[in-house]
């Protein structure tokens, strides 16, 4: 790593990954007088509280096999900054983000100096909707942060919007009902902007409410268009609208997210075939959603809603049967849910808590885990257990992304 890059790892960390600020005017004051870079793309929006990342790199995917200049922007990351941003299925090179530091950095430090501080999100998305358009890409999609509303990110102008599986999560912040959160996810949707769902009941009719406010075009996917069939090795072959797809990307719930990419790719109209659509699918990558490291065997996923633990559970009982679980999970999480859909893969469990300030005390996820389990021990951190356990079983670590990167760091897989 160069001085450069050493410099703006420094600098950006020195904003605090967990601070959060919700509203738009830092953003935007900052991008203006960075000259408005997100103008010069084409965005698809995409929010959600399950599977928004995942139905991200397939959109990413798709684009590249059709050749088009495409760029994505995700968060937060496994391990690297760097793989937050990347363009042409490559991640923002350590002296791209230096270069870019150059260019942000004496913009951000007058602003804060005006009392107008802006936070590592906001400063992160301003680098990113920079780096697009320095390399002309053409297509970014773009995953929210938290929410969609009050989200950095909604400084876009969209040609497309995306709104996955919506679950509880953060309700402290976003609402304490899946209708409040859906109306801060629906947030993202703008006058005349086609808007796709995979949503149902209720939540449906809150998005399918903003979207007839805003005269967005909705498309909302039937369950019953998608139709999973085959489920094997932990992925999945899925028909949609009488048209089959195997996905790269293991779990069941990616047959959804394939729905909401697909509509995606239509909605833009820009002539991708079914073909390219297909093979965009086939060979999209997104890691930490229920990876087997084969050497190791370990499982990686990144789930930490009720709703994604209850699916990744299932899908862990089809594919491996009872696994040995290492669970991490920070302190806003829907916790004893999660511990219950969790519990139900485990032969034995073993608590952690990933490295950050947000972690939830181990101690405490593991008097919620002992309500379902009567083999659960604690460990320090990471490293002391996948120690603890290595060799006796196929393992699963998850319970956060963070939890994902630590392991994927201490086994060196990334």
């Amino acid at each position: 790593m160069t001085d450069r890059s050493t410099r703006f790892g420094e600098w950006m960390y020195g904003f605090g990954v967990s601070k959060m600020r919700f509203g738009l005017e830092s953003t935007a004051e900052l991008l203006r007088r960075l000259g408005d870079p997100q103008n010069d793309i084409t965005a698809i929006h995409v929010a959600g509280s399950d599977g928004k990342g995942s139905t991200c790199s397939m959109i990413y995917s798709v684009l590249l096999k059709a050749g088009v200049n495409a760029g994505l922007y995700t968060s937060p990351h496994l391990m690297r900054f760097n793989e937050r941003i990347s363009v042409n299925g490559k991640d923002i090179e350590d002296d791209e983000l230096g270069s870019l530091m150059e260019k942000v950095r004496p913009v951000a430090d007058r602003m804060a100096s005006e009392g107008m501080e802006c936070t590592f999100f906001e400063v992160a998305t301003a680098l990113a909707f920079l780096h697009f358009s320095d390399k002309g890409v053409k297509y970014a999609v773009i995953e929210t942060g938290m929410g969609g509303r009050l989200d950095a990110t909604n400084v876009l102008m969209p040609e497309v919007t995306a709104i996955t599986h919506i679950s509880m999560e953060h309700a402290e912040i976003l609402g304490d009902t899946v209708e409040k959160i859906a109306f801060e996810k629906a947030g993202i949707i703008k006058h005349k902007v086609p808007v796709i769902t995979s949503n149902t009941n209720s939540v449906l009719d809150v998005i399918r409410d903003v979207a007839k406010k805003r005269d967005a075009p909705l498309i909302a996917i039937p369950p019953d268009e998608v139709k999973v069939l085959s489920f094997s090795d932990g992925r999945v072959e899925t028909e949609y609208q009488g048209r089959k797809y195997r996905i790269g990307i293991p779990g069941s719930c990616q047959a959804e997210n394939a729905a909401v990419a697909i509509e995606c790719i239509r909605a833009l109209n820009i002539g991708i075939t079914g073909d390219q659509i297909s093979n965009g699918l086939k060979d999209v990558v997104w890691r930490g959603r229920m990876e087997y490291l084969k050497d190791e065997e370990i499982i990686i996923d990144v789930s930490h809603t009720a709703a994604g633990a209850e699916i990744l559970a299932d899908d862990i009982l089809k594919t491996y049967g009872k696994v040995i679980l290492i669970i991490g999970m920070f302190g806003d999480k829907s916790a004893d849910e999660i511990c219950k859909h969790m519990s139900r893969t485990a032969s034995r469990i073993v608590v952690t808590s990933p490295n950050s300030e947000r972690a939830m005390p181990a101690e405490r996820l593991a008097e919620i885990m002992r309500r379902y389990s009567n083999d659960v021990s604690v460990e320090n951190g990471i490293g002391e257990a996948i120690d603890s356990v290595i060799g006796k079983g196929t393992i699963l670590i998850t319970g956060s992304l963070n939890m994902a990167g630590e392991a994927m760091s201490w086994l060196k897989k990334i």
